[in-house]
């Protein structure tokens, strides 16, 4: 294989502490907490009060004052505090933007220490990756799953708890891309529910159902949370086994997009899928005037299976792969990809009844996805055709 232009890639391991090691990174991801929420606080009041709106290097420019006067606060690194302070400035920005864009953001909140779960590390200021070990200002020495090797130059390291879990994200710069050679494969996918993908030769991938599959252990779980009294002892376990098996269904999923996103990478050279916008199709439908019925609980089935199929995770999962691997993945219009007809081009909803797809003008027959994936394939290459030109 060839190496190819450089990219940037985060690179995920499972962290094993030891129990005094356990404690220190909570008591870390407490004070970043109490950080976070404190310059929140801080620019809250500034703007009720004054009419200032406070920026991140007017916080950063705090720091040094705060840390000799709080103990806590001073254990831990000046940079990965500077970063949580960035990440608040950076939900602010996202908030104005949203704003001058006419949407109704919701303003920064407060957040709970049980839902502050990541720190951000400056390599070499406060963290030093070791390879098997990471070194955490505060922390020590931490061992590290090294389940595959790190490329490119380590610039930043961030540390996150899931559930009893922790893992650490390496953030490398200039990894080199591994191009494979060429296969001189093309193909066209239509992703659905019924079958997570349909190609352009035929082929169909089944949809997991991994959140139905898990449905009775969750709801039985969900309803054992629901009994509970907060804060007490049982509810903090009950809230570990709901989220645990929330875990295992996000894993199951992951797992199963990167095996058929690197399948699909190593065979075509040209991958084209929809433009598809997912939040879009999942938004829930307006109410209609005195309560009509506006088929708010089909569209509510409609939108679990087509989140649970993880359509956006692996277009995504698709592209970076793709960029490592020297392949092009284009993006066309979805707009009557199912409604053309492949043989003759004719347009028309009764074309697709279903899983059938038969042209009123022609009488093509054909799978009506497999018939949707020939047109997808068809807009993608003649859109990459006009790019090489």
């Amino acid at each position: 294989m060839a190496e190819g232009r450089p990219v940037n890639r985060v690179f995920r391991y499972r962290l094993y502490p030891t129990s005094r090691q356990q404690t220190s990174l909570g008591e870390m991801l407490r004070d970043h907490c109490r950080l976070y929420n404190a310059a929140l606080q801080e620019r809250r009041d500034a703007y009720r009060m004054c009419q200032h709106s406070m920026k991140y290097g007017d916080q950063s420019a705090q720091m040094r004052d705060i840390r000799s006067f709080d103990e806590d606060q001073s254990r831990w690194s000046f940079s990965s505090q500077q970063q949580t302070l960035r990440r608040l400035d950076k939900a602010f920005q996202a908030f104005f933007r949203r704003v001058k864009a006419g949407q109704s953001p919701g303003y920064p909140r407060f957040k709970p220490v049980q839902r502050f779960d990541t720190v951000t590390f400056i390599e070499g200021d406060g963290a030093k990756w070791l390879g098997e070990r990471v070194r955490l200002q505060g922390i020590g020495h931490v061992k590290v799953k090294l389940h595959r090797p790190v490329g490119g130059t380590v610039k930043q390291v961030s540390i996150t708890r899931e559930g009893q879990h922790w893992y650490i994200n390496v953030i490398c710069v200039d990894v080199p891309a591994q191009e494979r050679p060429p296969t001189g494969a093309v193909v066209g996918i239509d992703r659905g529910v019924r079958h997570l993908l349909a190609d352009s030769d035929g082929g169909f991938s089944a949809t997991p159902r991994h959140t139905r599959e898990a449905a009775e252990k969750l709801t039985g779980a969900q309803q054992a949370l629901s009994g509970c009294n907060r804060g007490s002892k049982r509810r903090r376990k009950a809230v570990t086994r709901v989220a645990g098996h929330h875990r295992k269904v996000r894993n199951s999923r992951a797992d199963y997009l990167h095996k058929l996103s690197r399948t699909l990478v190593d065979t075509y050279d040209v991958v084209v899928l929809e433009d598809l916008r997912v939040g879009n199709m999942t938004r829930r439908p307006k109410p209609l005037p005195d309560n009509a019925p506006n088929g708010a609980a089909a569209k509510t089935g409609l939108n679990k299976s087509i989140l649970d199929a993880g359509w956006t995770a692996l277009a995504g999962m698709i592209q970076y792969k793709a960029e490592s691997a020297g392949a092009d993945v284009i993006f066309v219009p979805a707009a009557n990809t199912s409604r053309t007809c492949h043989a003759c081009g004719h347009v028309d909803a009764g074309n697709r009844r279903g899983e059938v797809f038969l042209c009123q003008r022609c009488g093509h027959s054909a799978h009506a996805d497999t018939n949707a994936a020939l047109n997808i394939l068809r807009l993608g290459l003649s859109r990459h055709a006009a790019q090489a030109a």
